[in-house]
């Protein structure tokens, strides 16, 4: 029986998220699968992975072949280079120390790519938030402006009739106060 590493689809449209399984390589991509390992979730920035590592190396190790999205995420996980330092220790080339010691040194270095990875997602949004507080405040100081202006100028219009008016009754009590002298 040959064994694949490879993704189920679940979720809905639009928003997919996908089971890591071990499947005889016969099984359709949804179907029947012998072992769930992990899932993946590229929903999410950066995308979400969850991998049991050491049944992922035990299937790798008896010859299990991942699918090319897959492989790619253990890669990214490290058990592929858990595997390769693996054969350097049946080979002799080193010891099993040694190949912990380096699988560290690459998980850290990875780890540290990583966060500088979310880091450089997260400076951005806060730049873009920034930007979009000081344009909406640039439109808000535009309105205010305008609105001011509006009310000025009601005010003087407001002011000037006022004037007006006063001025007409003023005459119009003059002219009153001269009607009844005349007779």
């Amino acid at each position: 029986m040959a064994t694949k590493i490879r993704l189920q689809r679940r979720g809905h449209k639009d928003y997919a998220f996908y089971p890591i399984v071990i499947a005889d390589s016969r099984a359709p991509r949804d179907g029947k699968f012998i072992e769930r390992i992990g899932s993946y979730n590229p929903n999410t920035n950066p995308a979400t992975v969850t991998l049991n590592f050491e049944r992922a190396l035990y299937w790798l190790g008896v010859g299990a072949q991942p699918t090319d999205t897959v492989r790619s995420i253990l890669s990214h996980e490290g058990v592929l280079m858990m595997k390769h330092l693996m054969g350097g220790v049946k080979k002799g080339a080193f010891t099993e120390e040694e190949a912990q010691r380096r699988f560290e040194a690459w998980k850290s270095q990875r780890q540290a790519s990583v966060d500088a990875a979310k880091a450089t997602i997260a400076s951005k949004k806060e730049q873009e938030l920034k930007a979009r507080m000081e344009a909406e405040s640039a439109v808000n100081k535009a309105k205010a402006e305008a609105v001011a202006k509006k009310k000025a100028e009601l005010a003087a219009a407001k002011a000037e009739a006022e004037a007006v008016a006063a001025a007409e009754q003023a005459e119009g009590e003059g002219a009153v106060e001269e009607a009844p002298a005349a007779e």
